[in-house]
């Protein structure tokens, strides 16, 4: 489009093209329209007619009807918006219905007037869209502030949501870096024991039968450091989720346990989770349960929703758990001096990574029972509520 301002343009009057496919409403507008102060300088039926002498007449104002066929005014002011950003539009239908008021002022247009608007509201319309300025009747108005208000309260939500996403976010960070940091200090005895073993192999001069007892105890412990660190990494990866069946994860993670008793619905239960991290807090917490059960009881696992949100419970045979120690169980237990001793035997980190992985995901893992014949431990596999999938 031609630059506004050439000496072809008449500087002096506000030029005004009229688009609407009514010729009747069209020459009432024009016969509004003549005045000293205004000029007509095209009419069209069309949008496709409007685009193309709009290149040519260069208008000031452009008063637009809003239904239109084959192209809406809505199109069409946002192709002559695109062509000269500088152009005003004036909204003139019928139509008061705030969907369609929204799409005009979003396509471009400076003014939006009801068809029956009086002479005067329409002549303070076009002039202040060539000043640069907004009008809309008063009969659109209420609907407009309406959609606003709308508008507001669902950014409003949309704030909130990301506020909590956030937070989400800068928690899962912290849990990460403590996960992190714990890493370092749980590595530092297993990777101090084995080389107090090589040293050890190295410096005394031992029997054959101490030499392979020491080598046994240090393929041992070389093995449990490369399983610990592998935990780590399943726990430190939680927080990468997905939706996924939490009933097949935990038929996954128990397959091939003849000790273990699986009671889990036919249907799918989803959840977003980690689909390896999920599996080794099942794993986690069956190793802790069939370890303190007697040599051939049964450990129970069963699946299931309460209150809408996914859970699993696994239930050991055990003696039950001291009260002293269920309040600190779920911290990893220092190692002791020597080599092949804990200061609490049989506990380690299982229930501590359990415990950092299900939260990782917006779950825990807590002691839900215990007694003489037995605990119960539940992985709540998250605060929101799951889905069961339907049959078909």
């Amino acid at each position: 489009m031609a630059e506004r301002g050439s000496a072809a343009v008449d500087v002096a009057r506000v030029r005004v093209m009229v688009v609407d496919d009514n010729e009747g409403y069209r020459e009432s507008l024009l016969a509004l329209l003549g005045t000293d102060d205004l000029s007509v300088v095209a009419q069209v039926g069309s949008g496709a007619e409007a685009i193309d002498l709009a290149r040519v007449m260069m208008p000031d104002v452009v008063l637009m009807d809003v239904q239109m066929p084959e192209m809406d005014g809505v199109e069409t002011t946002r192709r002559l918006k695109a062509l000269d950003p500088a152009l005003c539009v004036v909204a003139l239908t019928g139509n008061d219905d705030h969907r369609v008021i929204r799409d005009m002022l979003v396509a471009g247009a400076s003014c939006y007037l009801l068809k029956d608007s009086g002479g005067d509201e329409i002549l303070e319309a076009v002039h202040r869209a060539a000043a640069g300025g907004g009008v809309l009747s008063a009969d659109v108005t209420p609907s407009v502030i309406e959609e606003l208000i709308e508008a507001l309260g669902r950014e409003r939500v949309r704030t909130h949501q990301l506020e909590v996403a956030q937070e989400a976010l800068l928690e899962r960070a912290a849990r990460r870096h403590e996960l992190v940091s714990r890493l370092g200090h749980e590595l530092r005895t297993p990777v101090t024991v084995i080389l107090g073993i090589a040293r050890t192999l190295g410096a005394s001069d031992l029997t054959a039968g101490e030499r392979d007892e020491l080598l046994d105890r240090l393929i041992a412990r070389s093995s449990d450091l490369s399983h610990l660190v592998q935990r780590f990494e399943g726990a430190v990866d939680t927080g990468m989720t997905e939706w996924a069946d939490v009933v097949q994860v935990t038929r996954d993670a128990v397959a091939g346990l003849e000790r273990v008793r699986l009671d889990a619905p036919e249907t799918p239960i989803m959840a977003a989770v980690n689909r390896q991290g999920a599996g080794r807090i099942v794993e986690e917490l069956v190793d802790n349960a069939l370890a303190f059960s007697p040599a051939r009881s049964p450990v129970t696992v069963s699946v299931g929703l309460r209150a809408g949100a996914p859970e699993v419970r696994v239930t050991d045979r055990g003696p039950g758990i001291d009260p002293e120690l269920a309040e600190r169980m779920f911290a990893p237990l220092e190692q002791g001096e020597e080599l092949d001793s804990r200061t609490h035997p049989g506990m380690g980190l299982g229930l501590a990574l359990a415990r950092m992985s299900a939260q990782a995901m917006d779950g825990d893992v807590v002691l839900e029972s215990s007694g003489p014949e037995g605990s119960t431990f539940v992985w709540v596999v998250s605060g929101r509520p799951g889905r069961a999938a339907a049959t078909t």
